[in-house]
């Protein structure tokens, strides 16, 4: 399959690697871990996949989720799959705080922004290739 990441995830993100036939993504926001599945496939809703790849999903955004609230001691975890901006279908996995910078809006539409250090981004990706649940 041709798979080929939206323009605005290639902007907005960090390319982490492959998990289970989705690329892995890092929202550039440092202010919350924010995390974007983007599953490889041409289909813009859940609930057109298979029910084989439904299920490979979820077990996939399980995994992410279960990585984000041990690695980063979230309060709360928000998964979502909006899509109204960016058709192609992704899904969010971010880590809330009760004190975050906007506990308890939804994070999208800010403005505050804050980048990551190269250190803090190599930290994730090595924790991600050690938690086993990267595949590339």
């Amino acid at each position: 399959m041709d798979f080929k990441l939206h323009p605005q995830l290639e902007a907005d993100c960090f390319t982490l690697g492959l998990i289970n036939n989705c690329t892995l993504l890092l929202h550039k926001n440092a202010l919350i871990p924010w995390f974007i599945l983007v599953p490889h496939t041409h289909k813009n809703e859940i609930f057109k996949l298979q029910t084989i790849q439904q299920q490979q999903l979820q077990i996939t955004i399980n995994q992410l989720a279960q990585f984000v609230e041990s690695n980063f001691n979230t309060d709360k975890l928000n998964i979502a799959t909006i899509g109204n901006v960016v058709s192609q279908l992704h899904v969010h996995i971010i880590g809330r705080y009760k004190n975050d910078f906007c506990w308890p809006e939804p994070v999208w539409g800010k403005t505050q922004f804050n980048e990551y250090s190269a250190e803090e981004l190599q930290s994730i990706k090595n924790n991600l290739h050690n938690s086993s649940i990267m595949t590339k």
